[in-house]
């Protein structure tokens, strides 16, 4: 029978960040049309007295129950707080990690927050977001043959959003604001390191995304024309034009989340040999 309740208690429950219980929650709840979770992160739970507490307030607000515990003897006390309130508590990594050792042969090491080591992989993450940072809305145009990818489109095509997320994958990542009668930086004709990509939407869908946006007193600014559709038109198709003369790929994020932007992006960059 489908779940008719309007709002739901979700109970995630970590040893460390609580990032993967919320990205697996988040995605299980999106399934289920008009039921909308209300999110209760516990992040690093690691003793008992801590299990005791967050039973308690779960027995308060009772709802499903995810959790990510490696130490054993903790994860057997949440299973039987849950067992005992007669809620639905899932281990979520528990079949995961099956799966490896069957297949690896080899048990798993049951560190907590492994996934957060400061190895190479991390400090190349943290690298990417400064440089993204230091490069967002056509900053430091002179390096951009240091990025790995740089995103080009007009106003309100999700730019920023979007290299910011792919700085948090390790991606150094640059964006630039395309204006029709505004010449592109040299820098971005003659980058031979980056993926460069243009990002695209429908005319109907950006005015939308224009009218909503706060603006201060910007001088020169014309409002009607920032949010004519008519005039976005000619926007776009300066920058298709822009984008077909050098050979750049061309993404439309109309109806793509900033996840699935990114991973399109992901999929067009050179697979390293």
């Amino acid at each position: 029978m489908e779940n008719r309740k309007n709002f739901f208690h979700l109970h995630l429950i970590s040893d460390s960040t609580g990032e993967t219980l919320i990205s697996a929650g988040r995605a299980a709840a999106a399934q289920f049309r008009g039921s909308n979770a209300i999110e209760h992160v516990y992040p690093l739970i690691r003793s008992k007295k801590q299990i005791k507490a967050l039973i308690e307030a779960i027995d308060r607000e009772p709802g499903i129950v995810l959790y990510t515990i490696v130490d054993h003897d903790l994860a057997a006390l949440i299973e039987t707080g849950c067992h005992e309130l007669g809620l639905p508590c899932v281990n979520v990594l528990a079949p995961i990690i099956e799966k490896f050792q069957a297949y690896l042969g080899a048990p798993s090491r049951g560190r907590m927050g492994a996934q957060h080591v400061l190895n190479a992989d991390y400090f190349a993450r943290i690298e990417a977001l400064n440089f993204t940072m230091d490069h967002d809305d056509g900053q430091a145009p002179e390096d951009y043959d240091q990025a790995d990818v740089v995103i080009i489109g007009i106003s309100r095509t999700s730019k920023t959003p979007t290299s910011i997320y792919l700085a948090n994958r390790g991606i150094k990542t640059a964006n630039l604001p395309i204006v029709p009668g505004m010449p592109v930086p040299d820098s971005l004709l003659t980058a031979k390191r980056p993926l460069i990509v243009g990002l695209i939407a429908t005319s109907d869908r950006i005015s939308q995304v224009r009218e909503n946006r706060i603006l201060g007193a910007t001088p020169g600014y014309d409002r009607s024309e920032y949010v004519d559709r008519a005039s976005i038109t000619e926007e776009l198709k300066y920058a298709r034009s822009l984008c077909a003369r050098n050979n750049w790929p061309v993404i439309d994020v109309t109806r793509r989340s900033i996840e699935e932007t990114a991973a399109a992006i992901v999929a067009l960059r050179p697979k390293p040999r």
